[in-house]
């Protein structure tokens, strides 16, 4: 775990400041304001950062979000900017334009999305929507991404949704770093340490893992874990999801091809 709480928060301040350089000194971050520690963590570190006025929150209810004030919440401890862009319209649009597709009937089962394709959607049409506003701000803006070292690591995010950005502040910090990091810096303590859920699947975080992110972050970070069942579990989740953290496969050429 973290020795310098505090210390860490200024360092990946300065990063971030750094990273921002080049995007120009009129350029804004645009995050998507969940209500979880998270993007409640990294918002706030941006702001430290860069200042609120380069700061924009995007709030994405999927229909009627009931930890929406939490969300609220952040953003307006901190002073920043901040939309609502309720997703669900485009959620269900799509979702009907994919079952009533022409020969639908012979390539998904059943007629209809996947459970899973059902829970990542909403993920990736909330991406789309951070990176419409972003290329809408005048100035421009870059997207920030708000996952963790221990969500990484287990593939516990949908790819080119909350997996996508263009900077990620958190990427290295496991799930008791981020809270760490939270209470150093004053972020509130009733999101700070919110029970972490994916707000889609109606499930916390640990619940679909089947395991606690205090166990997880052990292994992580000293390779120790006591429970067998867990371990392999872990090692699992880590193994089918590893696409998730490696560059796209790219065929190559060779020069005398050519």
């Amino acid at each position: 775990m973290l020795k310098e709480p505090k210390k860490t928060a200024k360092r990946i301040e300065a990063w971030i400041r750094a990273y921002m350089e080049a995007a120009g000194a009129n350029s804004k971050v645009v995050i998507g304001l969940s209500g979880g520690k998270d993007s409640s963590v990294t918002a706030s570190l941006c702001v430290a950062a860069l200042g609120k006025e380069r700061v924009v929150g995007v709030l994405m209810p999927n229909g009627v979000q009931s930890d929406i004030d939490d969300a609220k919440q952040i953003a307006q401890h901190l002073g920043i900017s901040y939309m609502i862009v309720n997703i669900g319209a485009a959620v269900t649009g799509l979702t009907g334009a994919i079952e009533e597709a022409d020969g639908v009937g012979t390539l998904l089962l059943g007629g209809s999305l996947s459970k899973d394709s059902q829970i990542n959607l909403p993920a990736r049409i909330r991406m789309t929507t951070l990176y419409a506003v972003a290329q809408s701000l005048l100035g421009g803006a870059r997207v920030v991404n708000t996952c963790n070292a221990s969500e990484d690591y287990v593939g516990y995010s949908t790819k080119y949704g909350d997996a996508a950005g263009d900077f990620s502040p958190l990427q290295g910090l496991v799930v008791e770093e981020v809270l760490q990091i939270g209470e150093a810096i004053g972020v509130p303590n009733n999101l700070v340490h919110k029970k972490p859920s994916d707000g889609l699947s109606g499930q916390t975080d640990e619940d679909k893992l089947g395991f606690t992110y205090a166990m997880l972050d052990k292994y992580i970070l000293t390779g120790l874990c006591t429970d067998r069942a867990t371990k392999d579990r872990i090692d699992y989740l880590h193994k089918i999801n590893l696409h998730k953290l490696r560059l796209m496969p790219a065929f190559k050429l060779n020069q005398d091809e050519r």
